[in-house]
């Protein structure tokens, strides 16, 4: 669709869609695919999809996934008409290189709105005695996550890298929690938003170390890897009392590209124009906020009612070409 053209009909359909519920080429119903329980995309996907579903008048819900893979895939096929995903497996989904479909190129899933950055940290036992990634033994048992996460995508490769010699486990954050508590795991790699709820859960039932990255493991990770440098705040976790240095990547949330405009333009519209009713949802979303629609690069192409919305709302300097159908 012609940008001309979307300013005009957008503006007036999604006008007409708070006043009168929802238009009549709006789906019924919508899932919004997010990950495993216990860590911050079930959360912040939950909460987002509820505001959405109660704002729209629209039946619809966050549901558990194996994360931002498998959502590009559910998204691109249309299976799920909204998922999140972090912009390394979003790039290789669209590359056809996601292991869930090999050669596939998802093209079908297109960003909506920028959500926040995915720090990579460790977790373990104060009792372990580990504080620091040259700490951990040979052949450690680490749970990397859910099988297909940005974390188990990347965190062992970063682990190997750093010569950590390990085996893997694999698990929602919840059970990953659970087993490191009870000695069947020795550390946890998490790549979540900050604060994780399955950290804050396990803080709280027993004393953990919190391990950031040395300058030179983050400055070796930065090398190799497509993250950024990333600081996670003292006082984000109890146990957390010094700033932590760590690595990151960007997250979105994807609709299905064939999504009518005005719905999704009426979605963002919930979701970034109230920024402290999101901060309620989780505390990740302080970067849930407009200015922030540029973190895309190019990535994924912009769902043409998603673009319009930050054109008109945040000044956004789209280029047509990043715009699907364009």
């Amino acid at each position: 669709m012609k940008i001309a053209a979307l300013i005009a009909t957008t503006a007036l359909t999604a006008t007409a869609s708070f006043a009168d519920g929802h238009n009549a080429d709006w789906p019924e119903s919508f899932t919004l695919g997010t990950a495993g329980q216990g860590g911050t995309y079930f959360a912040y996907g939950s909460g987002w999809a509820n505001l959405v579903a109660e704002e729209l008048g629209i039946t619809g819900g966050g549901e558990i996934t194996g994360g931002p893979m498998q959502n590009m895939a559910l998204v691109h096929t249309g299976d799920a008409q909204f998922g999140m995903t972090t912009m390394g497996p979003a790039a290789e989904s669209i590359q056809g290189t996601n292991p869930i479909a090999p050669g596939l190129e998802m093209t079908g899933a297109c960003a909506m709105f920028p959500m926040y950055q995915t720090p990579f940290a460790i977790t373990t036992l104060a009792s372990s005695g580990i504080t620091s990634i040259s700490d951990i033994p040979d052949g450690a048992k680490i749970g990397f996550g859910p099988s297909g996460s940005t974390s188990d995508t990347y965190f062992p490769r970063m682990m190997e890298e750093l010569g950590v010699n390990f085996e893997r486990r694999n698990g929602n954050w919840t059970d990953l929690g659970g087993q490191v508590q009870d000695g069947l795991l020795d550390v946890i790699a998490f790549a979540a938003g900050v604060p994780t709820p399955a950290v804050s859960q396990l803080e709280v039932q027993t004393e953990i170390n919190f391990i950031a990255f040395s300058p030179e493991e983050q400055a070796q990770i930065l090398e190799t890897f497509p993250v950024a440098p990333f600081t996670i705040p003292a006082g984000t976790y109890e146990t957390l009392k010094e700033d932590a240095q760590s690595v990151s990547m960007w997250n979105f949330a994807i609709a299905n590209c064939e999504l009518p405009d005005s719905f999704v333009y009426a979605v963002v519209d919930v979701v970034m124009s109230d920024n402290e009713r999101m901060m309620n949802i989780h505390r990740a979303a302080r970067s849930t906020v407009p200015e922030n629609w540029d973190k895309n690069g190019g990535v994924i192409a912009w769902h043409p009612g998603a673009a319009q919305w930050f054109i008109d709302n945040a000044g956004a300097d789209i280029p047509a070409e990043e715009i699907f159908g364009n």
